[in-house]
């Protein structure tokens, strides 16, 4: 009998911020990605990679300003550098979980190219901020390179990128390859390296992809039976923050669209979760999504917490 699939996305809350806030934050997480792997699940994990990529982007930008003959690293590179940093960590801690309960398996970090439409019409509206705050000077120069910028009010300025939907995952064969053989996959972290088609050419996009949206695209391309999505809230609520919040255990994919055009869940935080368990869901018979807390997913699992959707 076939193992059930399950694609795990891990939000920045299950990954810290620095480097010894992850390195704590990962030995957490590597115990919940262990359970289902002790539970005869395959598992695939993607991660978020919001505070790794800033900050990578940053100490690039302010080398290459204090350096002459060094050049600033575009956003691709960055989320690429994010990807190995993260998948590093990740994948060394789940290893010696494993080994700690006698299971021996692989555990591969997969650099993971998301091509993306050059018309997406996110690239003409830009929404994602990126990098340190910046003066006016700091800002006009980035303008003058073709860059977005937005100001922070009271602050100063923060240079913007897009957003753009995945359209296709450039590693799948790889990384169906490794599941296939019943191996643990690190993929698509970030929401992969975003990338535009020119001929034969893959090109870096200036962008960065909802993690949420490439976890959802992946459960697809794996067939996988559950996708969980793993966040700050223990499950998904109707008027969040307010006074008549709802919180809900279950919903169809009906009752999600119709949330959804009543506009109870907002960008960035929700509604690219619910989008993408619905695109999932839709694409194929007997599947479930759980939105939940790292800590409840076990219970969310069986249905005693979290937010699934079926």
């Amino acid at each position: 009998m076939a193992k059930r699939r399950i694609v795990m996305a891990l939000g920045h809350h299950a990954l810290g911020t620095n480097l010894p806030e992850q390195k704590a934050a990962v030995a957490r997480t590597a115990k919940v990605i262990a359970d289902f792997i002790q539970n005869s699940w395959q598992v695939a994990v993607v991660h978020s990679n919001a505070p790794q990529v800033g900050m990578i982007h940053t100490a690039m930008n302010e080398f290459s300003r204090q350096h002459a003959g060094y050049t600033a690293a575009p956003m691709s590179v960055c989320s690429a550098m994010s990807q190995g940093y993260v998948g590093y960590d990740l994948q060394n801690g789940i290893r010696s979980e494993l080994i700690r309960r006698g299971i021996y398996k692989p555990v591969s970090t997969i650099l993971t190219q998301v091509l993306v439409d050059p018309y997406d019409e996110s690239f003409y509206s830009p929404v994602k901020k990126i990098g340190r705050i910046m003066s006016r000077e700091e800002a006009d120069a980035e303008e003058a390179k073709g860059n977005y910028v937005t100001e922070i009010p009271g602050q100063g300025w923060q240079r913007i990128v897009s957003a753009p939907k995945p359209v296709a995952i450039i590693e799948i064969d790889a990384i169906r390859a490794l599941m296939d053989a019943d191996q643990i996959v690190i993929a698509c972290g970030g929401g992969g390296i975003p990338v535009l088609e020119q001929g034969y050419n893959l090109k870096g996009a200036s962008a960065v992809i909802e993690k949420d949206l490439s976890s959802g695209l992946l459960a697809k391309e794996i067939d996988a039976d559950v996708l969980m999505i793993l966040t700050d809230v223990p499950q998904v609520s109707l008027n969040y923050g307010s006074t008549d919040e709802t919180p809900i255990a279950h919903m169809t994919v009906a009752e999600a669209e119709s949330y959804i055009d009543e506009d109870h869940f907002g960008l960035p935080s929700m509604l690219p979760k619910i989008e993408a368990s619905l695109s999932f869901i839709k694409a194929g018979r007997g599947r479930k999504a759980i939105i939940t807390k790292l800590d409840l997913a076990l219970s969310a699992l069986d249905g005693k917490a979290g937010t699934t959707i079926e």
